[in-house]
């Protein structure tokens, strides 16, 4: 049966994908409840705000010590066993937290649990990046990355929720960790049934070189270099999320109730504009959008950090969850199709670090001028800085102002139907 390119769901379309996707979205519902089943967990052991804040730290190190050589590993092995083996740590890392939580056991035990969480994320997101060109077919891949941007934001509203509505019905964080080792082995059913294009591992030998390619291959490609850089200051200046309590508490004085709603508004923009971007065929001026949509996130942030009004206040981060999905659609949909398949994990495994380092520096980062400036002075400092960061790969790379198709080969075949004929 043809697939109708034009159609909004085309890459849903495809059977393969299909299930890819749906099993990607039930992984990823479960470790969204799982999120919030070990704060819980952890503060009613501890009682304290510093051992909240080592959960983050916890699982962020060996994101940073584990994903280039982890990038390079996907290049070299089969792309799907790499993500196999990221599920496999996944499942007993929650086995481990689960059976800690019914034995009553120690703080220290969870944080260990987490840590090798932390390694399969590592190995997850470079092997998942680089897979999915695999699985969905070239010309549905901007549709596929639209439709995976989907399937997070929706996980990200209904994963908490699930997760606080368990732990709030049963007084117990140990059902929400089963459940997560459940979906956690759905997805690995679902990989194993998943078809993939074949793909020739390089088989280069595991060195320094070989996993610092990577990074020189991103360095000498000014669109991608420009548009990872452009994301990470964005999410790094942009950390009004981090503050949320501190604006429901004492801003808004909206209480808990309206902290909900807050944190829920980014995603219910993000998934809006992710069912608008589906509907587009061919993203045309991608450069000017990529650049747009960071400007209105930092209005927008400006706005929010601003505002005495609720409804304001939510219509703005509203705001900033439709502007920063047309940044995340258009960055991840650039580097995958910009990248040579062969270097497809390190590169992705690059992508991650600037990417998810710079929420938790742009958390740590948010707090530290909320404490000695204010939070006002944060949000809206960090919304000026998104929108200089802004005009500053603007003028550094101006290749990007000038990205119109995001698929190489349509670009030139563009260039090329408008250049003058030969006489």
């Amino acid at each position: 049966m043809s697939v109708d390119e034009s159609s909004p769901r085309s890459a849903l379309h495809e059977k393969n994908y299909l299930r890819y996707f749906l099993g990607s979205f039930v992984a990823m519902l479960g470790r969204q409840m799982l999120s919030v089943a070990v704060g819980w967990e952890m503060y009613e052991k501890t009682g304290s705000a510093m051992a909240l804040g080592y959960i983050g730290l916890a699982q962020f190190l060996p994101v940073l010590l584990f994903t280039l050589p982890a990038g390079n590993l996907v290049d070299r092995l089969d792309r799907k066993n790499v993500l196999l083996w990221a599920q496999a740590i996944f499942l007993v890392a929650t086995g481990g937290l689960f059976l800690n939580s019914i034995l009553h056991g120690p703080a220290a035990i969870m944080y260990a649990c987490l840590v090798l969480a932390g390694i399969g994320r590592a190995f997850h997101s470079p092997a998942n990046a680089a897979l999915i060109p695999q699985v969905v077919s070239e010309r549905n891949f901007t549709n596929a990355v639209t439709w995976g941007s989907i399937n997070y934001q929706a996980s990200s509203i209904l994963g908490p929720t699930l997760g606080g509505a368990m732990i709030g019905i049963l007084h117990n964080a140990a059902p929400v960790y089963l459940v997560e080792f459940l979906t956690c082995l759905i997805f690995v059913l679902v990989l194993f049934r998943t078809e993939s294009r074949p793909y020739t591992p390089t088989g280069s030998s595991m060195t320094w070189r070989s996993m610092l390619s990577g990074v020189d291959f991103v360095r000498k490609s000014p669109l991608i270099l420009a548009a990872i850089t452009l994301d990470m200051f964005a999410v790094l200046f942009g950390g009004a999320m981090a503050l949320l309590p501190i604006y429901a508490k004492d801003i808004l004085h909206v209480g808990p109730s309206g902290l909900g709603w807050m944190q829920a508004a980014p995603s219910v923009g993000a998934i809006l504009m992710g069912f608008f971007l589906a509907r587009q065929q061919e993203l045309r001026k991608s450069g000017v959008l990529l650049l747009g949509s960071v400007i209105g996130f930092g209005i927008a942030t400006i706005i929010f950090g601003l505002s005495r009004n609720f409804l304001l206040s939510l219509a703005m981060l509203f705001l900033t969850g439709v502007f920063d999905n047309v940044s995340v659609v258009i960055r991840q949909a650039l580097v995958q199709l910009r990248t040579p398949d062969e270097m497809r994990g390190r590169v992705s495994a690059i992508n991650y670090i600037f990417i998810g380092t710079s929420n938790e520096l742009g958390g740590f980062e948010s707090g530290l001028v909320a404490h000695w400036m204010g939070p006002v002075f944060s949000v809206v400092f960090g919304g000026f800085a998104t929108i200089a960061t802004v005009l500053g790969i603007a003028a550094i790379w101006p290749e990007l102002r000038r990205l119109d198709y995001l698929h190489e080969k349509k670009a030139s075949a563009s260039s090329e139907s408008s250049a003058p004929a030969a006489v």
